[in-house]
């Protein structure tokens, strides 16, 4: 019986990689899953090896239909919005929805038919895989590449909207774990929030937390404070005065208020309702 096998994680960059000894994909806003075929029936399994075969009911049976009499394959299961663009948030909304919306889009092949292709150079096992999936834009796809032209396609990516893009050596061998033979860059954004309070954890950093402007002064969400030592001597000191009131949809009772009035421009990733990865870099007194 074919066992799961820890996925390869691409190392966060701030540039994507340029020169021709990289191939460059979307990244896709989903959820990373590992399909596995054997014998006419498959399983799709989580990245931290959970068996999620009921939720992704669909791609599973199409994937028991795929010609190999064993085969893993690595992607991400992903939703796409009215706009074509994969979105988490949809997808977590589909799983106890609408599973039939959710499709599995492939990225590698890791075993085919006995063989295990981890040692082989990427594109080889790309190659295969493209055999496998074909073009088709059904519950299964592949996830096409181009070769070199790093900046331009993350210019692509930023303007489409996207969440980024990972690039990859063509010649990597699979290998379980972080590595930097595949690279990430993210698509972000800076907007400003009301700096609405702070979390404090034992054995954690504190998290700004955030909402909007507005007169809903909606909750957001949480961000990771990278200040000047300056505006954490600020922040603090708000921190200090009390006399706020939680914002809108906010749930943290473990969370400090403070009073309107501190405005934080937080980076985070594009195209999201609540904060994603999210970092509050500056902080200033709302003007009255």
């Amino acid at each position: 019986m074919l066992k799961f096998i820890r996925p390869m994680f691409p190392t966060l960059v701030e540039v994507p990689p340029t020169g021709d000894n990289w191939i460059h994909e979307i990244k896709y806003d989903g959820y990373r899953t590992q399909i596995i075929i054997e014998d006419g029936t498959a399983r799709a399994i989580t990245r931290r090896g959970y068996d999620w075969s009921s939720t992704y009911k669909t791609i599973v049976e199409v994937a028991a239909t795929l010609s190999p009499k064993s085969a893993i394959l690595d992607g991400e299961a992903i939703v796409l919005n009215g706009k074509g663009v994969s979105d988490f948030h949809s997808l977590r909304s589909a799983m106890r929805w609408a599973p039939d919306r959710i499709i599995f889009v492939a990225f590698d092949l890791l075993h085919l038919d006995g063989v295990n292709l981890r040692p082989a150079p990427l594109l080889e096992r790309r190659e295969k895989l493209l055999e496998l999936v074909g073009t088709a834009k059904g519950v299964i796809q592949y996830s096409h590449h181009v070769h070199g032209g790093g900046a331009d396609f993350y210019a692509a990516v930023d303007r489409m909207g996207l969440e980024g893009m990972v690039s990859k050596r063509p010649d990597s061998v699979y290998r379980s774990g972080d590595t930097e033979a595949w690279l990430k860059t993210k698509c972000y954004e800076e907007v400003d929030f009301e700096v609405a309070g702070v979390q404090l954890k034992p054995g954690s950093a504190p998290l700004a937390l955030m909402a909007t402007r507005d007169a809903e002064r909606r909750y957001v969400g949480s961000a990771h404070i990278a200040l000047t030592k300056a505006m954490r001597e600020r922040l603090w000191a708000k921190v200090q005065e009390g006399k706020g009131t939680p914002p809108k949809g906010a749930d943290k009772p473990d969370a400090e208020w403070i009073k309107p009035g501190l405005v934080g421009r937080v980076k985070t990733l594009k195209r999201e309702d609540k904060l994603r990865h999210a970092t509050l870099r500056a902080i200033r007194e709302a003007k009255a």
